[in-house]
């Protein structure tokens, strides 16, 4: 077993195995890296500590409860909007309020959803499970087959981990199957063929997944066989990112893919033929691409030639799939971006295309039509021209008709079906669970270091007093193509807004505002960018008197938490508290940490020269001892198999030994989020306010 393999179980691991040497050697290095030891007695005694240390000194704080509380019936209302996909003439939906905490699988018809109380039939409950299982089981989702829908793929996972298991389930018995399809606890996939035949992407055994913990094999399961025995349909590399096989069933379309993905931004797709050879499709592994009936539809990521023409960066291009994998390359370009407009997406329907453009973070729908060799574009009648749109197909093979949300920070999101052409049919609206009346939403433009103009959008009281004194909390994320749309979070809204706080949101760059170009000025060693994007918006906030640097908070999670230890490390100065959420905080460490090596095309591997760069944003070797950094709350979730929790672990570990003020909490469920259940969310929500407005302090 080689040095990175034992790295990446950890140091107890690493004793185990035998590799004492390797051990001392990144104890020498790191004497916190003994926190990366996931669920060995001695971290989570540590955990346990702490987080008994943060409730006491949060929990223990006037209104605490009745911030917990607002919290958590907001997440169990029963008025809030159920969504559904369709399966045959069923409309399905998985909900979780007080009464069912761990949540039901349940459906009902359109006719009964189009009511205000619609009757549901419940599936699976998934309390009732857990209690006769004695397990913690979270819901990851269910894939039944196409026509009847009766044979379904029920996946769950326990207490929120990426890895879960996958159960063939029969809706006419209302039962798992015995000796049916069973994918065990793994990360991966299981997707139908037909009743008899699936392919599957598992661990199965040494050597089967890659540097990233995902899987390098596909397999082809048949019906009462052992998984052992399932054929081989593709074997990636080690240091491939994942392999997946899936088969598409629209009716007279069927057909199946294999897919390679190499890093988190190329991949390579292959036709599945009858006879199990694979046909490459012949595109750039940096560029986008999907197959829709006779389409197959292309986004690249950087300005491509093609046929004596340049397609920009960020274009939707398509040509006849059949025609292109025989060679004949003739395209068609459904969008072309421009300074100020990207696509944020393409949702296809029987007949039709509908575009969802930004234009400055603000979204356009357009409808395309193809016919006689040319493609017919029109306005999607009913639209807004306010609020963030969301669409996606109802039915993709059997109809034109799509959902259409439209959500904004102040108002709450309202769910329309339409087809294109004809105008919107609203089904449902989420009410308010905050009084927004007061408030005023502006969108506003900043210069940052390298003369890049960063939007960012701001919530504020209507007669806000330009005097530095508006506690103010900064959002931002920056990285994988991400983007920042404005949303109703009935949370924010009851947590910040409504006792007066301001909201800002970043559009800075490594996110999608503005298609690939903002996401790939801002990757690996430009990653500075998005920092300085941030600390930009910081500044105007300030200069413009909305607020002051002891009554501007910041927040962000996951890749955001990495933005959070920079503004820590980098731009203490500018802020007043500052909460870093299950973080990547170690850039030295977390290529070799869970799904880390995935992320190397985002940040590059520091095991290599990309080291001298990477350091310049590695928040945890950035920290230094003898500087002022602000009051700092930090958490992460002991089940999080994406982002490490030693990251958060070993930040609090150092700031604490060098006598910062900070404070830590880690829920033992929740994967890569704040929590299973919502007495789990409510609690780690209601810390995380509860600290901005104690250090920050009502006006």
């Amino acid at each position: 077993m080689n040095g990175s393999r034992i790295a990446r179980l950890g140091l107890a691991a690493a004793l185990a195995f035998g590799g004492l040497a390797h051990a001392e050697t990144a104890m020498q290095d790191d004497p916190n890296q003994w926190l990366e030891d996931i669920h060995g007695d001695k971290p989570m005694a540590w955990v346990k500590e702490h987080n008994a240390r943060t409730e006491a000194e949060l929990g223990g704080k006037p209104g605490f409860a009745r911030l917990q509380s607002d919290i958590r019936a907001i997440l169990d209302s029963e008025a809030k909007i159920p969504g559904v996909y369709k399966q045959g003439e069923w409309y399905y939906n998985f909900w979780q309020d007080k009464q069912h905490v761990r949540g039901i699988w349940r459906r009902t018809t359109l006719a009964e959803y189009r009511k205000a109380q619609p009757k549901w039939d419940t599936i699976i409950d998934l309390d009732a499970l857990n209690k006769a299982e004695g397990g913690n089981w979270v819901w990851h989702g269910a894939s039944c087959l196409r026509p009847a829908y009766a044979k379904c793929l029920v996946s769950l996972s326990p207490g929120g981990s990426d890895a879960d298991t996958t159960r063939e389930f029969d809706m006419t018995t209302r039962q798992f199957v015995k000796d049916g399809f069973v994918k065990p606890l793994a990360k991966g996939g299981i997707d139908w063929i037909d009743a008899d035949h699936v392919f599957v992407q598992t661990d199965f055994g040494d050597g089967s997944m890659t540097t990233s913990g995902y899987p390098r094999i596909a397999k082809l399961w048949t019906r009462g066989t052992p998984m052992s025995a399932a054929k081989m349909v593709y074997e990636g590399k080690p240091v491939d990112m994942s392999i997946s096989a899936g088969h598409d069933d629209t009716p007279g379309y069927e057909r199946d893919f294999v897919t390679r993905v190499i890093d988190f931004y190329s991949r390579e797709t292959f036709l599945r033929k009858a006879d199990g050879t694979l046909a490459r499709i012949d595109v750039p592994d940096s560029m986008e691409r999907y197959v829709v009936r006779d389409w197959l539809v292309l986004q690249p990521r950087f300005d491509w030639q093609q046929g004596g023409k340049t397609y920009k960066a960020g274009s939707l291009l398509v040509a006849n799939f059949n025609d292109w994998m025989a060679g004949k390359h003739a395209l068609a370009e459904l969008f072309v971006p421009t300074a100020t407009t990207s696509l944020a997406g393409a949702t296809w329907t029987k007949n039709r295309v509908v575009l969802n453009v930004l234009d400055d973070v603000k979204n356009h729908l357009q409808v395309l039509t193809p016919g006689n060799g040319e493609w017919k574009k029109s306005e999607f009648v009913g639209a807004p021209a306010i609020g963030t749109v969301g669409i996606s197909a109802v039915d993709a093979v059997d109809s034109d008709a799509v959902w259409m949300t439209v959500s904004g920070y102040l108002t709450p999101t309202t769910l329309a079906i339409a087809d294109a052409g004809k105008t919107p049919e609203t089904l449902k609206t989420m009410p308010a669970f905050f009084d927004a009346s007061k408030d005023v939403v502006e969108q506003h433009f900043v210069i940052s270091k390298d003369g890049t103009r960063v939007p960012y959008f701001i919530v504020h009281r209507k007669d806000m007093k330009l005097d530095g004194n508006n506690p103010t909390l900064l959002y931002g994320y920056g990285g994988f193509e991400v983007s920042m749309m404005p949303g109703y979070s009935g949370i924010i809204g009851k947590a910040w807004l409504e006792p007066g706080g301001v909201y800002v949101v970043a559009n800075i760059r490594g996110g999608g505002e503005y298609g690939p170009r903002w996401h790939e000025a801002a990757l690996k060693q430009n990653r500075h960018k998005a920092y300085e994007d941030f600390a930009a918006v910081a500044q105007d906030l300030i200069a413009r008197k909305i607020t002051s640097p002891k009554r501007l908070g910041t927040m962000g999670g996951s890749n955001g938490g990495l933005l959070m230890g920079n503004m820590l490390t980098q731009y203490p100065q500018l802020f007043g508290a500052i909460v870093i959420q299950v973080p990547l905080l170690d850039m030295k460490r977390y290529s070799h940490l869970l799904a880390g090596a995935s992320w190397m095309a985002e940040y590059g591997d520091p095991d290599t020269a990309d080291w001298d760069y990477i350091k310049t944003f590695s928040a945890y070797q950035l920290f230094d001892p003898a500087k002022q950094y602000p009051p700092t709350f930090i958490w992460t979730t002991t089940r999080d198999d994406r982002v490490h929790p030693g990251h958060a672990r070993k930040m609090m570990a150092k700031m604490e030994a060098a006598g910062k003020d900070v404070r830590y909490f880690e829920n033992i469920e929740g994967g890569h989020g704040a929590g299973s259940t919502s007495e789990q969310t409510a609690k780690t929500w209601a810390l995380n306010y509860g600290f901005l407005w104690d250090v920050l302090g009502k006006k």
